[in-house]
């Protein structure tokens, strides 16, 4: 299996960095409230020097989505989203121990934090412009073509994983009960999102160690370095991160 970010969509994003954590042998067992708490905690402190809007993590999601022709006020990026609920509810829903940790995580570095069900991903992973052809299950059930030139996850078979980039994700690969394999994926567009994203991976492969024993591969991606590929046995199965948010 292989990931990476179109060439029309890094010419048209230079600055994107992506994360890319890589994790089999999760459950829905996991407590992970202890931890998620001091995501949760650093995000608060952020929070209470300002609205979320004002991040420069998420003001540059918003000029992304502008440039797109997307209203940042209507269509929010999933770090913006969680930030808000946060802000105006004082926590954030319980979905599954992997979820929660996700976006207590996402919450923390206002970086969006996407973790997909890998036994539901069909071959290689692309975000790229959607032809308007692509499949997208919603959580409701619903079938939805992605409209022609929105940013969408695509796998080989042409189904999409996700709306308008890092907004929706879709019900067909969602983490669920019996998810087992995951791809975990966070993406920036701000000044300095590389260090940035490099410590949120380190923190990821932390917790998966921690939490689930999880045997983990982990890359950062970057225009110089634009694709994660599957290891295979013999592999080296991740690299060098830098300790980030404990």
């Amino acid at each position: 299996m292989q990931f990476e970010h179109s060439p029309q969509l890094r010419d048209a994003y230079p600055d994107l960095i992506a994360g890319v954590v890589l994790a089999s042998g999760i459950t829905a067992t996991a407590d992970v409230t202890r931890h998620a708490a001091s995501y949760l905690t650093e995000a608060r402190r952020r929070l209470a020097a300002g609205p979320e809007s004002g991040f420069p993590e998420i003001q540059a999601w918003r000029r992304a989505y502008a440039a797109m022709g997307l209203r940042p006020t209507r269509y929010r990026c999933a770090a913006e989203a969680l930030l808000r609920r946060l802000r105006l509810d004082g926590e954030l829903p319980r979905v599954h121990p992997l979820v929660d940790l996700c976006n207590a995580v996402s919450a923390a570095y206002a970086i969006p934090v996407a973790a997909l069900d890998l036994d539901r991903v069909d071959g290689d992973l692309v975000v790229r412009p959607a032809h308007g052809d692509e499949a997208y299950l919603s959580f409701a059930g619903d079938t939805e073509h992605p409209e022609p030139g929105e940013v969408t996850f695509v796998d080989s078979v042409g189904r999409a994983h996700a709306r308008r980039w890092t907004n929706r994700q879709s019900g067909w690969s969602a983490v669920r009960a019996g998810t087992s394999s995951v791809l975990i994926v966070a993406e920036a567009l701000h000044p300095g999102a590389e260090p940035a994203v490099t410590r949120l991976v380190a923190d990821l492969v932390t917790e998966l160690t921690d939490e689930w024993s999880a045997p983990t591969a982990a890359a950062v991606l970057t225009r110089a370095a634009p694709r994660f590929r599957t290891p295979t046995a013999g592999d080296d199965r991740g690299q060098a991160v830098s300790p980030g948010i404990r």
